[in-house]
């Protein structure tokens, strides 16, 4: 076993230009240590075994006629070929474009055709449908199947890796500014857009994870995800592994009444989460082991203000916000030594050191400390644009600064905190209304699960509020419920923030951050009213007392 002691900087991490250099100093340093355990199949990956596995499925790639510049979709599961086939095709210098599993014919054939992928390696619950949008997109020439051979016309991993010699080079030189992936966004309006990420981005990750003073990410870290890999957060925690040397669980998915067995288990000390997670593991029952973990970071986006302290009460370890996007990386955090002062405010922290920001007026103008405006950032290794899309490329980054659409301000300290999304902010009777405020407190009720707070057109007011509610498994939305609900809103939230309308959901259209997909439950009906409890006028909406 190579031994984790020895000089990690025999190759400076600084001097890493792209990931197949990243692979191979992971697998010189850390060689026969594990970097990947996928929990739900016992399977350990040591660093030795990431590199000449992915090594044989690039050129595997490559013998089907992948070159420089191809765009090779994936659509899988949180299972080893996921990542092994991301970092093959950083290899040769191609393109990886993920596919979410539970896209159906019409959103995967959009992201399919629009990439222009001309391979996609998946495995055999995926492959009818990915035939069925094969004979009508003539630019996707060949299904790589992980787990099956029985279908016609689809190729076979293992057959292929098997007819290898390994002899044979990877052919295509790869530098920083290569494009990594096409990571296609959310798409909140209109279509997603795809955001072209080179390895410069990637390493620019690893470099902020490991090379910071905090979290410092090192050889003996534990780290875990439980995300979809088609998302960014598993593909940042492989890269921050293979910088470090540290181990990177993964799971299938997030499972909140086991995720602290499991990391307890593996003896985690790092983890990243988001949206609804941590409200998810607060409503699990307490237990005796709740502290007995080894956690010693957690970074999470958008951390319940109310339920801050109780989140670091409960399991014994700090909790720091982290705010990035797609196109940007990782940009603003809240550092160790001001950590306790922070807890419970809403602090998202200041920029990284390889971050500019500022707060703007309409008119891209600078906002003195204090007012709130839109949060601008500039700086290293953020994304090259949008494919395909250049007026939305010079829109979103001009006069110098990628424009997040989020509402912030900007203490006379340099801290920054953050409202909501600029257009998610709702205009009642001349109030402004944070969507997202509202929604952290619905969410404390014990029996919602997801929400959702978007605006109504209304010709008095000009705007009302209403919330769309995911009640726990076994709950009734019915106008009980909604008298509980706003009992318990207005108890916590100033009278105009209240919601007027009220609709009940199984579920809700989420983004691929798990955010919930507003312009979605916009754009379904041409009346928000309908189908919702009015609790002005208490009555259900619906087409007939309309």
């Amino acid at each position: 076993m190579a031994n984790s002691l020895q000089n990690v900087n025999t190759i400076q991490l600084e001097k890493v230009q792209n990931l197949k250099e990243l692979t191979e100093r992971a697998a010189h340093l850390w060689g026969d240590k594990v970097g990947l355990i996928f929990d739900e199949f016992n399977e350990k990956l040591t660093y030795n075994e990431i590199n000449e596995k992915s090594n044989l499925i690039a050129k595997a790639l490559q013998n089907v006629g992948v070159k420089a510049k191809d765009r090779v979709a994936i659509m899988l599961r949180n299972r080893s070929e996921f990542p092994l086939t991301w970092l093959a095709i950083g290899k040769i210098g191609a393109i990886m474009v993920p596919i979410n599993i539970y896209y159906k014919e019409f959103d995967a054939k959009y992201l399919l055709e629009h990439s222009e992928a001309n391979v996609v390696v998946s495995s055999s619950e995926f492959i009818p449908l990915l035939k069925t949008i094969q004979t009508s997109l003539p630019t996707l020439k060949t299904i790589i199947a992980v787990d099956d051979n029985s279908y016609p016309d689809v190729v076979f991993l293992e057959e292929m890796i098997s007819k290898i010699d390994n002899k044979d080079p990877l052919a295509n030189p790869v530098y920083p500014e290569t494009i990594m992936n096409i990571q296609y966004t959310s798409g909140t309006t209109g279509r997603p857009k795809g955001c072209m990420l080179t390895h410069n981005y990637w390493m620019n990750f690893a470099r902020k994870n490991v090379l910071l003073p905090y979290p410092k990410i090192n050889n003996n870290d534990v780290l875990m995800t439980a995300q979809p890999f088609y998302y960014m957060d598993p593909q940042w925690n492989v890269i921050t592994s293979l910088a470090s040397g540290g181990t990177l669980v993964v799971l299938d998915r997030f499972h909140p009444s086991t995720f602290w067995d499991k990391v307890r288990e593996h003896k985690v000390t790092f983890f990243y989460c988001l949206g609804i997670m941590p409200i998810l593991m607060l409503k699990m029952p307490k237990s005796p082991l709740d502290r007995e973990n080894s956690v010693r970071h957690i970074a999470c986006s958008a951390i319940p203000v109310h339920l801050h302290k109780e989140l670091e009460d409960r399991w014994g370890a700090p909790w720091f916000e982290a705010f990035g996007m797609t196109e940007t990386g990782s940009d603003i955090g809240v550092t160790k030594e001001e950590h306790d002062s922070l807890v419970g405010t809403g602090c998202i922290g200041r920029p990284n050191p390889y971050r500019e920001a500022k707060i703007v007026d309409e008119n891209d103008q600078t906002l003195p400390r204090g007012e709130v405006g839109e949060l601008v950032i500039r700086g290293h290794g953020m994304m090259e644009g949008y494919y395909k899309n250049p007026e939305a490329t010079k829109e979103v980054f001009r006069n110098g600064y990628f424009h997040t659409g989020d509402l912030a301000y900007m203490t006379e300290e340099g801290l920054i905190y953050y409202i909501g999304r600029k257009k998610e902010m709702i205009r009642r009777s001349g109030e402004n209304i944070s969507a997202t405020e509202v929604e952290e407190v619905i969410k404390l009720y014990p029996s919602v699960k997801y929400v959702g707070v978007v605006p109504v057109p209304d010709e008095l007011r000009g705007e009302e509020v209403k919330a769309y509610v995911v009640l726990q498994d076994g709950e009734v939305g019915d106008t009980k419920q909604v008298k509980n609900l706003l009992g318990f809103s207005k108890e916590r939230l100033a009278y105009f923030k209240i919601p007027r309308y009220w609709e009940f959901r199984s579920d809700l259209p989420r983004t691929p951050s798990e955010r919930v997909a507003k312009q979605v439950l916009r754009d379904e009906k041409s009346d928000l009213r309908l189908d919702s409890y009015d609790s002005v006028e208490n009555v259900w909406r619906t087409k007939d007392n309309d």
